[in-house]
């Protein structure tokens, strides 16, 4: 059994700077693998920063996400405070766990596959070309996030849908109430949610009596009924919230963040315009190296383990620190240091196991057409400030930037 003093971290841990990794979790993985963390709420879990525990934990079909009829299961936000994503509580949901979550992954994992994913590229390149030249039109500085960021996942994941992107503002309301444990009132993110689940019921309605070619409309044409495997009412309405939350808002602040990484080291910038082959393995690496990603991946122990010799019981929340993991020396080679061309790149971004991030291929097509874009389109792209002051995003769960100011050379005609 290997004996660590143990430690007490406070969530969410953060550097010194927005894109700098905190010191501490190179402390922990050495000394104290299995911490004890603090959330805003005061309630505690087991805090792993080990690529090994992180991993086992993700890929273990027993260890499930945490929702409010969990006994123990620990809160994020106080008592009155954040949305269904920071203590799990929702009127509709997927299936958590066992045969039935597998069930609706294999449903919905059938729309996000490389070959519809490179069906949907040409328009998404149309669409970032599109953002960034109204962006120069406008002058700079300007906000790349407020530009590009946002708007590009909100339209594809629209199109996937099948919802009008012209509601992408009230989108961008109820995902933050989701995901915010700070800024909203328990009764505000109540009704967020109400209003929310009430607009996708009645598109899931439509889409019902006419279904397209979107992935909810595949879906129904795919079982009419639950007797043939098809989803419900609730399952389809609940896919709809999820992926809209889940596919603009990491996608949004992860494209804000890989530019500023990019742009905060300019060598790393350059190295891409001379060689543009460079792009796939940049993006994975950006999503290794970023340390901005918020609280952490919980999940609740429904039995007993033992970990680096700790015995976790039932009941136990875990936060796993996948960037704490992606940094880990026994898997990475100098982990600290951002490497365009690493290969092979196992990092832990989007999860592993039965929850991992059904929508990464869409995350990596969006990801690196922004990156193709920017620098055939905007080379002289920089930051108009240091990298140091830009802002986070407070209390987000999936944490992120909330503008990235940059600017650019004007072309002379």
């Amino acid at each position: 059994m290997t004996q660590h003093q143990k430690q007490t971290v406070r969530l969410p841990l953060t550097g010194n700077s927005p894109l700098e990794a905190p010191a501490a979790w190179q402390s922990l993985r050495r000394g104290c693998p299995v911490a004890t963390a603090e959330f805003p709420s005061g309630d505690k879990a087991a805090y792993l920063t080990r690529y090994e525990h992180i991993k086992g934990v993700l890929t273990d079909p027993r260890f499930t996400r945490p929702t409010d009829a969990d006994p123990g299961a620990a809160r994020i936000a106080p008592a009155g405070a954040g949305g269904p994503a920071a203590d799990g509580s929702s009127a509709v949901a997927v299936p958590g766990h066992g045969e039935e979550h597998q069930r609706w992954r294999r449903r919905v994992g059938k729309y996000f596959t490389a070959k519809r994913m490179t069906a949907l590229r040409p328009g998404m390149v149309a669409m970032a070309e599109d953002l960034v030249a109204t962006m120069i039109d406008n002058g700079g500085p300007a906000d790349l996030k407020a530009a590009l960021g946002f708007p590009l996942p909100v339209f594809v994941i629209c199109e996937i849908l099948g919802v009008p992107a012209a509601d992408r503002e009230r989108f961008s309301h109820w995902s933050d109430a989701f995901l915010n444990v700070s800024r909203y009132t328990a009764e505000e993110s109540r009704a967020a949610q109400s209003e929310f689940t009430r607009y996708m019921a009645a598109h899931t309605a439509a889409v019902r009596q006419d279904p397209g070619d979107d992935l909810l409309g595949m879906l129904v044409r795919d079982g009419r009924t639950e007797a043939d495997g098809g989803l419900s009412d609730d399952e389809l309405v609940a896919t709809g919230m999820g992926l809209l939350v889940a596919g603009h808002e990491t996608t949004a602040n992860m494209i804000g963040k890989m530019t500023a990484m990019l742009l905060a080291d300019r060598a790393l910038w350059e190295q891409l315009l001379a060689d543009p082959s460079l792009i796939r393995t940049a993006v994975e690496e950006a999503l290794r190296y970023d340390a901005n990603l918020g609280f952490g991946s919980r999940r609740y122990l429904t039995e007993g383990i033992e970990i680096d010799g700790e015995r976790l019981p039932s009941g136990t929340t875990v936060v796993c620190a996948m960037p704490a993991a992606n940094r880990d020396e026994r898997v990475f080679t100098d982990p600290e240091t951002m490497d365009l061309s690493r290969s092979p790149n196992p990092h832990l971004t989007f999860g592993a196991g039965p929850h991992a991030c059904l929508g990464q291929a869409l995350a990596r097509t969006e990801l690196q057409v922004t990156l193709e874009v920017l620098l055939r389109t905007v080379p002289t792209l920089r930051l108009a400030v240091p990298a140091a002051e830009l802002p986070r995003v407070e209390g987000l769960l999936v944490g992120g930037l909330r503008e990235v100011p940059v600017t650019w050379e004007e072309r002379i005609a």
